[in-house]
Order: C-alpha cells, then sequence, then structure tokens
C-alpha cells in the first residue's frame, strides 16, 4: 500500500480497484491515439499515467488520513453489493475492508468520513448490506459532507441511469443522524482543512493537510487524470459546470505549483502522488 508522511500526518491509499480506461469515458471525442499524442507533448506522463496503447492508469481509492486522534477516509469508493449499470462497478465482492484492517484502520476506528463530492464511486463504502439494510460502514465516524453538495444531489438524479447512490450511500447515514453539513472551507482541525474546488460539481472540496511545514492536497475529482496537469483547460464529461471547472484548475495549479507541494490524484494510477512543478504552459508531477 502506499503511503505518504506529511509532517506529522500519515496518509495512505487503500485500493478498491485498478484498472485502464478507455479515454472516451472521461473526455468527449478523445481516443487513445489522441492520449498518446498528448503523451509526447509531456512525457512524464508515460509509463505511470498512460500505457502503451493510450489508456490513462487509474485507480479508484480511499486515502485515510491520520494525524494524533484523527483518522480521516477520504472518499469511500464503489462498495459491495451496489446495483450500478457499469459493469466493473456492479454487485462487487471485494476485499476493502480486509484492506483496511491491513493497512491498521478497521471502520469502527475511523473518526472521520469525509466525501470530497458524492459521486457513485466516491461514497460507496459510506455504508454495507447488512441483513437486506444498508448501514453505516463506520460506525464510530462523523460523516462530513458539504451543504451546497449535498443540497444538489438530494433533488437530481444520478449520472448513471437505473440506480441511486444517494438511496443507498449517502441517505443512510444522514437517517442515522452521523453527518455533519458543513461549509466549503471546513477545518477538521488546524492542519486539516477544506479547499472550495468547485466545477467538477457545486460543492466539490479538496483536503489540504498542512503539518510541521509540509503540505499536501487530496484532490478529490477537480481532475480525473494527470493529464489535465499538463492541460488545465482539459474538462471531463462528469463535470457539472465543464468551465467553472476549468477556472478552479487554473486558480488552484499555480498556488500549489511550488516544488514542495505534495499533490495525490485521487484517481491517479500509481505513483499515485508527486510534487506539483510548472512545465510549459502546464504542470507536471515530480516524484523523484
Amino acid at each position: 500500500m502506499l503511503s505518504w508522511n506529511v509532517g506529522n500526518a500519515t496518509i495512505t491509499s487503500v485500493v478498491e480497484s485498478e484498472t485502464p480506461t478507455s479515454p472516451r469515458f472521461l473526455y468527449k471525442d478523445m481516443g487513445k491515439i489522441d492520449v498518446l499524442e498528448r503523451a509526447k507533448r509531456a512525457p512524464w506522463l508515460r509509463p505511470s499515467f498512460v500505457n502503451d496503447e493510450g489508456y490513462l492508469l487509474q485507480k479508484i481509492q480511499c486515502l485515510v488520513v491520520e494525524l494524533g486522534d484523527l483518522k480521516i477516509a477520504v472518499d469511500t469508493c464503489v462498495g459491495n453489493d451496489k446495483q450500478r449499470t457499469n459493469e466493473l462497478w456492479a454487485n462487487l465482492d471485494g476485499p476493502f475492508l480486509a484492506d483496511m484492517d491491513k493497512a491498521g484502520y478497521p471502520p469502527d476506528e475511523i473518526t472521520h468520513v469525509v466525501c470530497t463530492h458524492l459521486h457513485v464511486d466516491h461514497v460507496g463504502w459510506n455504508t454495507r448490506l447488512v441483513d437486506g439494510q444498508w448501514v453505516p460502514t463506520f460506525p464510530n465516524a462523523r460523516y462530513i459532507f458539504v451543504d451546497a453538495e449535498y443540497s444538489h444531489w438530494r433533488n437530481q438524479p444520478s449520472l448513471f441511469h437505473g440506480e441511486d447512490p444517494f438511496a443507498d450511500s449517502v441517505a443512510p447515514v444522514v437517517d442515522a443522524d452521523l453527518v455533519d453539513m458543513v461549509a466549503p472551507d471546513h477545518r477538521l482541525s488546524d492542519e486539516i482543512f477544506f479547499e472550495s474546488t468547485p466545477g467538477h460539481t457545486p460543492g466539490h472540496i479538496s483536503l489540504v493537510v498542512e503539518s510541521e511545514g509540509d503540505r499536501a492536497i487530496i484532490t478529490g475529482d477537480m481532475l480525473h487524470h494527470p493529464m489535465q496537469l499538463a492541460d488545465p483547460t482539459l474538462s471531463s464529461m462528469f463535470d457539472t459546470d465543464p468551465v467553472e471547472s476549468r477556472a478552479t484548475r487554473e486558480k488552484m495549479f499555480p498556488r500549489w505549483a511550488d516544488g514542495e507541494t505534495l499533490v495525490i490524484g485521487t484517481h491517479f494510477g500509481t505513483p499515485t502522488a508527486g510534487r506539483l512543478v510548472a512545465d510549459g504552459d502546464g504542470f507536471r508531477l515530480d516524484w523523484s
């Protein structure tokens, strides 16, 4: 399991799945040849993030931040037993909870669950199926939702027809009175706080960890793939507001590109994280 030290904090990746992704799943009218052309212009993308065939190398993971008494699960993947239209996400029966145990984070020891946004692949392990009922996976945690994000998805259909992640993965923890609704600049502590990064969804946030002079950013889906570091103008088909998502990247990346800030991409393939630096008209990750 990948793990990073950020001052006194530790951030650990617990991976649910890691598979090559067709670029057309995320970016309209972008084929594999287009991806390979982009990789020629930004050769640091290969082989870690783009393979020889032009597929995007991505993962779905939960990032656990531990600092003092806090153990924070950031984004909870797809989840087992969920009815999903994507065949790679449907009715999963994977070892995610066992892997959390192996990482040293049994679910009952998690103190907080943070969802950067409420899309299907970021909320799934909020709940698990027990005797036909969806129950909170992390019974001793406070689930932290941004109010604007919750309000938006409470009244919107799913991204994918025929599934209802709000009903099986969000509403049950609200009904269990485990949720705190917060502003997009919420602070969990002096060293762990939200950065508002809207556009992908209305209430999207990234998580900032600052400790002992070190800083890390857990991106969420303000970008899906490192190609968007090389070209911040590139927006995903799943962005609620692609113009705003582009503006967010163009605002945030220069602030983070000090050569010291560790950027951990929620969907980035291994090595998943690196120091952000300017590179021509865009940016790149340095993990040397």
